[in-house]
């Protein structure tokens, strides 16, 4: 991998990157790869994290690897750039990273010109900015794109993927080892023929595969300054307004050992049978469960990411568990009180199936996304001359 630092004056910068995309397309995988890939080159990593709800599984899963991970939480980026800038300072102070990486909500879009353009004008001194970089789940690209029939979202829905893909400076189709080589070049052709400015990269951030070029260019180079796209922001606020959003924590105890492995993804699969049946198309379901008496902070952690793929266990505990507590976050389109009754359902339905256990439910948030408002939109891309230093220093 590259130096961080492109010139002279960039030695005193910290390097913002910001890795986006929809709903399910692996992003809190390939932010955990580049954190570790940092974190051994000696280098001093700070991760941000980023939500409609509260707790975040992304959050609990970066944090459970050992890295110092700050969230935000009640908007995306976009809508909370003061809170961006402060959870940036927060974490100068913890451990003043040499790099920052930003995970925003996988249901907005116009990132460019709402965080990474304000970002360069105002804290130009502070940050040197990566491109940006937007993955894909390929099988979901194959259908928002037209290529493959399947299961997908509705129109307006479709709207927020796609203009993910425009903004992009980067375009990173993940999980490549889904497809086989015909349909990978398919998918290769689609996406040069709506986004023909845009660069494209292929990986699979699980098993590690092409992630050093892809990271070499996160690392060594900046983003480029253009005129940022066009947003119809009634569509936008439509499209997300159709999705469900949910976010709970269950108390699990039991007086007899039972595999909190085998549980994770026994219920991911009762969610997904009773979503199907409603007819609502999954975005992202993610669980992960921590068990008492935790020192070493591992966690268990289930994805599933559409209504016609598996739950994968990304992380095992790898032994019985008597207690713990379960977070659960669902996002999907449908109406929110589907989602609701349907995790409502699935988690008793579930823990019948293992001895003694018993399962409540502390805490349950259900909503749709409010209207995006950005703090700031900036059209064109500024040089990086700082107007407005942050307090403190980030390196």
């Amino acid at each position: 991998m590259k130096p961080l630092a492109t010139s002279a004056n960039d030695q005193s910068k910290a390097r913002y990157i910001m890795i986006g995309g929809f709903l399910g397309a692996g992003k809190t995988t390939a932010v955990g790869k580049l954190a570790r890939q940092l974190t051994d080159r000696g280098l001093r990593v700070g991760l941000i994290t980023n939500d409609q709800g509260s707790e975040l599984v992304d959050t609990m899963t970066l944090r459970s690897q050992g890295f110092e991970t700050a969230e935000i939480l009640g908007g995306c980026f976009c809508c909370q750039f003061n809170s961006l800038i402060e959870a940036s300072q927060r974490l100068c102070v913890r451990t003043r990273p040499d790099v920052f990486i930003a995970e925003p909500v996988g249901s907005c879009t116009d990132l460019v010109a709402t965080v990474t353009y304000p970002l360069r004008r105002l804290y130009g001194n502070d940050f040197t900015v990566a491109p940006v970089s937007v993955m894909v789940d390929p099988v979901r690209a194959l259908r928002v794109l037209g290529v493959e029939k399947g299961g997908g979202f509705s129109e307006k829905v479709a709207y927020i993927y796609a203009k993910q893909l425009e903004e992009a400076d980067l375009i990173v189709i993940n999980k490549c080892d889904l497809l086989d080589a015909a349909r990978l070049e398919a998918l290769r052709k689609a996406l040069a023929a709506k986004f023909p400015r845009t660069q494209t990269l292929t990986v699979a951030a699980r098993q590690g595969t092409g992630l050093d070029a892809w990271f070499g260019r996160l690392t060594s180079e900046e983003q480029t300054a253009r005129t940022a796209m066009e947003v119809d922001y009634d569509l936008y606020a439509d499209g997300e307004a159709l999705m469900g959003w949910l976010n709970c924590t269950v108390r699990l105890t039991a007086t007899q050992l039972f595999d909190a492995d085998n549980l994770l993804q026994q219920l991911a699969g009762e969610i997904q049978k009773r979503l199907q049946a409603r007819q609502a198309e999954i975005a992202h379901l993610k669980m992960t469960f921590s068990p008492d008496a935790n020192s070493l902070g591992h966690v268990a952690v289930v994805n599933l990411v559409r209504n016609d793929f598996v739950p994968e266990l990304s992380f095992k505990l790898g032994e019985p568990v008597a207690a713990g507590e379960m977070f659960i976050n669902l996002r999907a389109e449908a109406p929110p009180d589907v989602l609701a009754t349907t995790v409502k359902d699935s988690v008793p339905a579930v823990a019948a199936k293992f001895p003694t256990l018993q399962a409540k439910l502390d805490h349950l948030e259900h909503f749709r996304p409010g209207r995006p408002n950005p703090t700031h939109r900036d059209k064109e891309g500024a040089s990086c001359c700082c107007r407005k230093p942050m307090s403190g220093s980030v390196k």
